[in-house]
């Protein structure tokens, strides 16, 4: 009874923080500030509340600046991931930003053909051509009736899921070879600094103020350094270890899928019935993409199957 005690927890667990994490995309549009500075910062109190907690447990490491430098690709391409998907939200609504970003699965199976000679078979495939065909109903077929910026925002969430598949394979690329003795929670917080950093300078250079404009954007933004970086993914890597590939893959479906419904809640975004078909053949695609990548070599950053971001 005990362990099964345990397992309803973890899903529990999990489904509580693909959950939280599902509200980012929601948060961004209520911060009403540049997308880059969201993104700006979203890892700075991210960052800076997992220093402070590693800190105050004593659990953070003395490192060294070999282990910045290794860090600096992975914060480099979050940093984009986030400029893109944030830029997404805000052209073409938080729900459909986070399921085009969630084709990651796809590019990082392709990766791992182009990089490892994996075998991407049938079941790549299979979940490819549901994930396109749910897109397409989603928005190929009016495509030609969308305004440039609308085409644009699709173009850049499907971007952000390239650019995040970098991040998840360079981030463990450094956990492997260049800070394999520092825990993944500090490698995540020194992400995190380094990518509020790389967003500043972006900020800058686009002339983009960083300064919060009010409380109910401090409030949004502080949400999403506690949510998007912090709380959902305590949660969620807490929970992983203890339940089954597929149940998680199952659950982290809840992110993509909860965003789109309060997208549709809180912003009135009109979605048919074809619509909802699309999101439920796409949503399908990326299980199948998911579970595919839960059986491979080696853990992904924070054991990571999907993309929660």
């Amino acid at each position: 009874m005990s362990a099964e005690r345990s397992d309803r927890a973890a899903l529990v667990m999990l489904a509580l923080g693909a959950s939280l994490i599902s509200t980012t995309g929601i948060l961004v549009r209520y911060a009403d500030v540049p997308p880059t500075v969201s993104g700006f910062w979203r890892m700075a109190f991210g960052g800076g509340i997992l220093v402070l907690a590693l800190v105050l447990l004593r659990q953070w490491r003395p490192t060294t600046p070999a282990i910045w430098w290794w860090m600096l690709l992975p914060a480099a391409a979050m940093a984009i991931d986030l400029a893109l998907w944030h830029r997404s939200i805000l052209t073409t609504g938080p729900g459909l930003a986070t399921l085009l970003s969630n084709f990651q699965v796809f590019f990082m199976a392709l990766a791992g053909f182009i990089l490892y000679r994996e075998r991407l078979g049938p079941r790549f495939l299979a979940g490819l051509l549901l994930a396109f065909l749910g897109t397409w109903l989603l928005v190929g077929m009016d495509w030609a009736m969308f305004a440039p910026a609308y085409r644009t925002g699709i173009i850049l969430g499907i971007l952000s899921g390239l650019a995040y598949a970098v991040y998840l394979l360079s981030f463990r690329h450094a956990q492997q070879r260049g800070a394999s003795a520092i825990p993944a929670a500090q490698l995540l917080a020194i992400n995190s600094l380094l990518c509020a950093a790389f967003l500043g300078l972006a900020a800058l250079i686009e002339q983009a103020p960083l300064a919060i404009p009010d409380n109910r954007s401090l409030l949004a933004l502080v949400s999403l350094g506690i949510v998007g970086q912090c709380l959902g993914w305590v949660l969620i890597t807490r929970a992983m270890p203890r339940l089954p590939a597929s149940t998680v893959g199952l659950l982290l479906l809840l992110q993509p899928a909860l965003a789109f419904v309060l997208d549709v809640l809180l912003f009135q975004r009109q979605t048919s019935a074809l619509e909802w078909l699309g999101l439920a053949l796409a949503l399908g695609g990326i299980f199948i993409g998911t579970i595919r990548l839960a059986h491979r070599r080696t853990p992904l950053p924070h054991g990571e199957e999907g993309d929660p971001q």
